[in-house]
């Protein structure tokens, strides 16, 4: 988990339909023509253990993604008192082509939730860089009768968008959690949240928007 992990595979056109037409004074631009490389500083958490979690980088720079293996959340029946709540911290160190610098546009969650009657659970994430007071959190709550898919996305209004500082190397960091209560209703029976697919990992995509660094005079 702790090497570079290159720019690889082609997402291609990922921000097209979500970003708005752009004017030359919008201060916003298109992905430079450079590669991105990210590295994982650090992964910790309950939801995602050492080895389940990895990172990729579109080829066109406009998201990355990390799929994870092992993240689930469950209450009810005879489950673990401290499994309700799964969640996983990701520093990512992020290098970016000279003179640009980037923020996270919107971010795309899914998983697959089995929520009894009476049942609840929520899917969390916050970010923020290294050393920033800002810090944007989201939270998507699920009640049961739950049996399917879930999907989940979280949207920063262009105007507010926070983006990394130029010049310096920040870490982006990731904070999700999953949160599961079985309620009264159902107590006796398993209720269950996962960031994960029937083929072992989902694909969690975080959009990026670009923007140009102030020249230096």
């Amino acid at each position: 988990m702790a090497g570079g992990l290159l720019l690889s595979g082609a997402i291609a056109a990922l921000l097209t339909s979500a970003l708005p037409a752009q004017s030359p004074s919008s201060g916003f631009v298109d992905p430079p023509p450079d590669k991105i490389v990210i590295k994982v500083a650090t992964v910790n958490g309950s939801g995602c253990p050492q080895g389940t979690a990895a990172v990729a980088v579109s080829e066109d720079n406009t998201a990355f993604t990390v799929t994870y293996s092992d993240y689930l959340a469950q209450a009810g029946g005879g489950s673990d008192p401290t499994a309700f709540r799964r969640n996983c911290q990701l520093s990512l160190i992020v290098h970016v082509p000279g003179g640009f610098t980037y923020a996270i546009a919107s971010a795309d969650y899914r998983g697959f939730a089995s929520l009894q009657p009476g049942a609840s659970g929520s899917q969390r994430a916050s970010y923020y860089f290294q050393g920033s007071p800002s810090t944007v959190s989201r939270n998507h709550p699920f009640s049961g009768p739950y049996n399917d898919n879930w999907q989940a996305t979280d949207e920063t209004d262009w105007a507010q968008l926070v983006y990394a500082p130029c010049g310096v190397q920040r870490n982006f960091n990731i904070n999700t959690e999953l949160r599961v209560t079985a309620g009264t209703q159902s107590a006796n029976k398993v209720s269950f949240m996962t960031m994960d697919s029937t083929d072992g990992d989902i694909s969690t995509v975080y959009h990026l928007a670009w923007k140009e660094c102030p020249k230096k005079s």
